[in-house]
């Protein structure tokens, strides 16, 4: 998280920690919901949103458990109607402006669903751009809705969870935020590129295992000349 994002954070303390509590929380779940759905994630990223609802209930003006239950539901919820509405109307919303200039990270984020749907759903959540557009691209790859659905689901719970907790243990530290939320952004990256190297590894030490196993096989075919 930049310094621009913490000078967000500051500012939407400072407008959010007077409201009714009814209000905080429609203003949460609206956000959440229309990170994906409306595309409100390309101007605030809703981890934002949800951090500074987290600090909101540390003082003490909402429950941190009704929190917690909104965000997660409101994502799962946000996440769907992307995916139907990217089902229907993905090749057109591609177009867009704001997403043309994106079109190599599009690109490669559709194939990535084709060949690893489900991985790419859950950890997209956890990359600002990339969950505003991944369940757009993954009904534009016909990804089943049910796998969607139970990735989305894992992912939703975990990143709302997080980083509702994590304003609320910060709470006035905003320093805090920054760091943490920093740091635990980069190890998940990290953690997920040795996965996904590992994998890429293993796959080929299978297909090599397999091009073996068809040589002792066929001893005879390369050693014939083509007719």
């Amino acid at each position: 998280m930049n310094v621009m994002n913490a000078s967000i954070i500051s500012f939407l303390l400072a407008k959010v920690q007077d409201l009714p509590s009814g209000l905080v929380y429609g203003l949460v779940a609206l956000l959440v919901f229309g990170e994906a759905a409306l595309f409100i994630g390309f101007v605030l990223p809703g981890e934002t949103a949800v951090i500074v609802a987290g600090v909101v209930a540390a003082r003490g003006h909402v429950n941190i458990v009704v929190l917690c239950v909104i965000v997660v539901i409101s994502a799962i919820a946000g996440d769907s109607v992307g995916y139907f509405v990217g089902e229907r109307y993905g090749q057109r919303l591609i177009r867009l402006p704001i997403l043309r200039s994106r079109r190599e990270t599009i690109d490669r984020t559709l194939d990535a669903l084709a060949r690893r749907g489900v991985t790419y759903v859950f950890v997209g959540r956890f990359t600002a751009f990339l969950r505003a557009i991944i369940p757009g691209l993954a009904g534009m790859s016909r990804l089943h809705y049910r796998r969607f659905l139970a990735a989305n689901a894992a992912g939703a719970l975990l990143w709302g969870v997080l980083y509702a907790l994590l304003g609320f243990y910060a709470g006035h530290a905003l320093d805090s935020i920054e760091k943490y939320s920093g740091w635990g952004a980069t190890g998940l990256l990290v953690l997920v590129i040795l996965i996904l190297v590992a994998l890429h590894l293993r796959r080929k030490r299978r297909d090599a295992k397999d091009h073996a196993q068809w040589l002792r096989d066929h001893p005879g075919e390369l050693s014939q000349d083509p007719q």
